[in-house]
């Protein structure tokens, strides 16, 4: 069929035309003779009727229609639509632009009688005037319904295209997108159509109907006379015919729609309904615009872009990822966590290692989740609640170390929560090899997989080895990228010379330099390693990362580098290193260290676990700004918070008295190279002739193995897990753990298992040790069932410490150590207290100094004295340790241990000053640190171990207090904003001598007066409070709306 023209089937004696429509049809005809095809010999009245295939095709709208109301002859539309008409006096105001309906849309309308009845509507209305005549709308469009029931494929198929197209976008105009609306809904999309178009389109029509007929003036339509209805239908079913048919047959047109739907469908499911609210990798502008705004991220690097649009990530399968360090990678998993929650709104678990890194990670993301409408959550140490709050509208971020996730999966999978979790990340999956907390990572990961089909496991690093194993472990996809933003240069040295690191080379080096620098005799005895020479080559245009073997060796280089310095170094930015070493003295309340004293003018520090949170802090701000260009460090710089620098020097190839570890060596060199400030980064590792072969091994070894630790340190690992499983009901027999055993990393490494036993055997005697020390126990059956059959229950000492997280080792101890209590517990002071929330891990770390005990002892209390006596350890003994006489009566040294390490958390809780406590029992006050955050997360397990069991229900709120002692360790003023994250006890201080007392306050301050108001204060550190205080405000708020709820809800079991 050509286009312009329409084939008409004519039926017998129904020849009706007025005169205006016969002389409109004959100039209509003149007209279209050019374009259409010659007109088939009409039949008259008498004439027989032609052969029911012939057809007739026409180019006017009056041979078209000529006297009848629709192409089959039917007139119940047209005649309905008059009786309207003259009922309301007027036609509706509706004005068809068919020209535009040609190339957009049409729509079908047939009665229940007739075969077809086509027309097509306007893109838009002007106006609809009555409520009558958009009724009569939806009358027609209910009718277009029903009779779209009644088709089938055939009839579809000889529609024109654009009438199958308008059948979806008619239903949106009459009804919206909703087809429940309401009648009101309904009104609004007809009325959101109607307002797109004014009168001025009937005279585009009429504009559009000059051009291409051109008329005469005498037959040009009246522009104030209002057409009927009936001819604006005829003159839109004429636009409608002359739409070009689509030469593709319309039945396959629908089965490629029917299998695009399937598809469609099929995507949906996999996609775990993912909703796309954005041009951002399906985020919305606001996240690129706040990357640029927080981050100063513009644009991502390929590969990330590459990682964001793998097909694994769209089917929702896991991933892992590894890239040298300062690659990017964290910047990914962001991305992935935002679309987490803003996209199939999910909570999320980000697990990190240690505590700085999640309470630095907090800070960053509060700014986010303020500006976008998510919480996060801090699980670290004693913050962090267990179970977490159900959120009502908002979702969650939670951000928490190794054993806070532990625990926080836990508790979801008990309440039937896991699969709320949508996600989880984990940052330095490499971890999992490593120890205990390894153990925990692996139970975790083990238990998200067994527990929730639907949660997505990221994880990533920079040193994987044996990906292939932790790919199995997980079900996961691998992607790996060597990109490094800026170039790393590995170089050796060796004594005078200078070797870069070279794979291709015979003996792996190649000599590089000479290193060329004027010693004196003095100065070579003081530095033989030519610290000095190395350093002043990038400092203080750049800066440096000296890693040190232990603690006191960072401090004697600092000194050492500084003795040997130019007084010129001290006069660059005097005022701001004047600033730091008064934030430092205020820190410590009046004191400062001497080596810190001496070397901060020459812009250099050390950092290192001796210095309390507050110190570390505050010196990498300086380090981070510039302030300092060096710092001498320990390797937990390197696992810590992002410090990079244009050169890393390793002192030596060791960590502490062991030889470095591949992992250890990549972490540290990882730092070298300053995105977007350096061009290169350059690592330099210093090693004596006589560990030149252990150096070559291992700059060229392969990464360590990720190898599983559930059975170190005697099989702790696998007891704590088979407990839990029990606990939690995830099994319930020796087989349902067997097969959960089968799921973890133990079981992907079979070469772990001791010899000649089985994974089944080692089961099997993680079960019998626990039943043997009273944690689990056999439910008696009726029946003659098989031994591996019996059910398994977990008893309330075994609940108490898998809901505890308490080392199986430390269970019984603990146990006896309460229960003992019980019988004189001392309330007086808070010692006793004390005594029973200090680790017991601890004690291995402690060596008391006896006449510091003794003196000690000798300033408590009498009270206080008898806490002493009552744990076991009498004065005698004391006195007799402190002047070095023989003891008959032996005391156990771990309880004298664990007595004088409550000791120190007693003179802490008095003074809050850990350089003060530090010097009382002339310990490092990052010792006292140390113990003081172990202190504070012991007590919450041991708190939780005493909500399981009923006989100790005295401790319950008695431990509630002490933990929040420890965990803060300040004036009870100064804790609401403590509880901000990334604001200690320094920043409290003087923020509360500000005025900002209260978190209401401070969510609600303005940063750029908080600039002016607080000493020393960035306004980047300034809008991370804010932000962090307002995050903890509706956090709060959030939790107390849910208790509200949920009192006020009614229960649904009333009848």
């Amino acid at each position: 069929m050509e286009s312009g023209g329409v084939a008409v089937k004519r039926p017998r004696g129904r020849r009706r035309r007025s005169g205006r429509a016969a002389s409109a049809g004959k100039r209509s005809r003149g007209r279209a003779c050019s374009h259409s095809p010659p007109p088939c010999k009409k039949l008259g009245s008498g004439e027989a009727p032609e052969d029911p295939e012939h057809t007739e095709y026409n180019g006017s709208e009056d041979d078209m229609f000529g006297d009848y109301d629709s192409f089959s002859g039917n007139t119940s539309l047209l005649a309905e639509i008059d009786f309207v008409e003259q009922r309301h006096g007027q036609p509706p105001d509706f004005v068809l632009d068919s020209k535009s309906l040609g190339n957009k849309t049409a729509v079908q309308l047939q009665s229940t009688n007739s075969v077809e009845q086509t027309f097509s509507f306007a893109e838009c209305v002007t106006s609809i005037r009555s409520g009558t005549e958009h009724d009569f709308l939806r009358t027609t469009k209910e009718q277009h319904d029903s009779c779209l029931k009644l088709q089938d494929g055939d009839v579809l198929e000889s529609l024109p295209s654009s009438q199958l197209l308008f059948l979806k976008q008619s239903e949106e105009c009459f009804v919206g997108p909703n087809t429940t609306a309401d009648k009101k809904q309904r009104d609004y999309h007809v009325n959101g159509c109607l307002d797109k178009t004014s009168d001025q389109s009937h005279c585009h029509e009429t504009e559009d109907y000059k051009n291409e007929s051109k008329p005469s003036t005498s037959t040009l339509p009246d522009p104030s006379r209002r057409k009927s209805l009936k001819d604006l239908l005829k003159s839109a079913m004429t636009g409608n015919a002359r739409v070009p048919t689509s030469l593709v047959s319309k039945s396959k047109e629908l089965k490629a729609v029917a299998v695009s739907e399937e598809t469609g469908l099929a995507e949906k499911t996999t996609d775990a309904a993912f909703v796309d609210i954005g041009p951002f990798y399906g985020l919305p502008t606001k996240v690129k615009e706040l990357l640029v705004k927080f981050r100063g991220i513009e644009n991502l690097y390929d590969w990330q872009h590459d990682c964001l649009t793998l097909e694994s990530l769209k089917q929702r399968k896991n991933l892992i990822y590894s890239l040298p360090t300062s690659g990017g990678k964290t910047l990914v998993a962001e991305i992935l966590i935002l679309q987490e929650l803003l996209c199939r709104q999910m909570d999320v678990l980000m697990i990190l290692p240690y505590v700085a890194i999640v309470q630095e990670k907090v800070g960053n993301l509060s700014s986010f989740g303020m500006e976008l409408g998510f919480l996060v959550e801090e699980y670290a140490g004693s913050k962090g609640k267990i179970p977490p709050v159900k959120r009502r509208l908002k979702k969650s971020l939670y951000v928490s170390t190794i054993e806070k996730g532990h625990s926080l999966v836990n508790s979801l999978t008990e309440n039937g929560r896991i699969c709320d979790l949508g996600l989880v990340v984990v940052d330095e999956l490499h971890m999992i090899g490593e120890g205990s907390r390894g153990a925990i990572l692996e139970m975790t990961l083990a238990k998200i997989l067994y527990a929730s089909k639907t949660t997505q496991i990221i994880g990533m690093s920079a040193t994987l080895s044996n990906v292939g194993d932790l790919q199995q472990f997980l079900k996961a996809e691998y992607y790996t990228s060597n990109f490094r933003p800026v170039e790393l240069k590995e170089y050796v040295k060796i004594r005078d010379s200078i070797f870069e690191v070279d794979n291709t080379a015979e003996n792996g080096f190649t000599f590089s330099r000479l290193l060329d620098y004027k010693y004196s005799s003095s100065l070579q005895k003081m530095d033989p390693d030519h610290l000095i020479a190395l350093a002043t080559e990038v400092i203080p245009k750049f800066s440096c990362l000296i890693f040190c073997p232990t603690k006191k060796n960072c401090e004697n280089v600092a000194e050492t580098i500084c003795k040997y310095l130019k007084r010129d170094y001290k006069t660059l930015r005097e005022r701001e290193k004047r600033d730091l070493i008064e934030d430092l003295t205020n820190i410590c309340n009046g004191r400062l260290c001497p080596v810190l004293k001496r070397t901060i003018p020459f812009g250099i520090a050390y950092h290192h676990s001796g210095l309390t949170s507050d110190e570390r802090k505050r010196i990498e701000e300086a380090y981070s700004s510039g302030v300092l260009c060096l710092l001498t460090c320990t390797s937990t710089l390197a696992a810590g918070v992002n410090l990079p620098a244009r050169r890393v020097i390793l002192r030596a190839p060791y960590v502490a008295t062991e030889f470095m570890k591949k992992n250890q060596y990549k972490q540290m060199i990882g730092r070298a190279g300053r995105a977007g400030i350096d061009s290169a980064g350059e690592s330099i590792l210093i090693a004596q002739e006589k560990d030149k072969q252990l150096v070559r091994n291992l700059v060229h070894s392969p990464l360590e193995s990720c190898s599983s630790s559930l059975l170190l340190e005697c099989d702790r690992g696998i007891r704590s897990l088979v407990l839990s499983l029990i606990g939690l009901k995830i099994a319930a027999t020796p087989e349902e753990v067997y097969h959960f055993m089968c799921s973890t990393l133990f079981s992907v490494q079979p070469q772990l298992l001791p010899k000649e036993k089985s994974l089944w055997d080692v089961t099997e005697e993680a079960l019998q040790w626990l039943k043997q020390n009273g944690l689990l126990k056999e439910r008696a059956s009726c029946d003659n069932e098989p031994h591996f059959h019996h059910h398994l229950e977990i008893t309330r000492l075994g609940q108490a410490a898998y809901k505890g997280s308490i080392d199986l080792a430390y269970c019984d101890t603990l146990y006896a150590d309460l229960k003992k209590g019980l019988e004189g517990l001392i309330l007086e002071s808070c010692l006793h207290l004390l005594y029973l929330t200090t680790p017991y891990d601890m004690v291995a770390q402690c060596s008391p100094n006896w006449m510091i005990y003794f003196k000690q002892y000798n300033q408590l209390t009498p009270v206080e004295q008898q806490v002493a006596a009552t744990v076991g350890v009498p004065e005698s003994f004391i006195a007799k340790k402190a002047s070095g006489q023989a003891i008959r009566k032996d005391v156990d040294s771990s309880i004298a241990s664990r007595l004088y390490l409550s000791f120190v958390l007693h003179a802490l809780l008095k003074e809050t000053n850990i350089w003060s406590v530090a010097e009382k029992f002339n310990t490092s006050r990052g010792f006292v640190q140390t113990l003081l955050n172990s202190a504070a997360s012991f007590s919450s397990s041991v708190l939780h171990f005493c909500e399981e069991l009923d006989e100790f229900w005295v401790y319950k709120a008695l431990l509630a207090e002490i933990s929040k002692k420890l965990t803060y360790c300040v004036k009870a003023e100064l804790i609401p904003l403590m509880e901000v994250t990334g604001v200690l006890e320094a920043r409290a201080k003087q923020l509360y001598s500000s005025g900002y007392k209260t978190l209401a306050r401070l969510a609600n301050a303005n940063p750029e007066v908080l600039v002016k108001t607080v000493h020393r204060l960035s306004r980047r550190q300034a809008r991370q409070i804010v932000s962090s205080a307002k995050m903890l405000l509706a956090e709060k708020a959030e939790a107390l709306q849910e208790e509200a709820e949920e009192l006020l809800r009614i229960p649904v079991d009333i009848p």
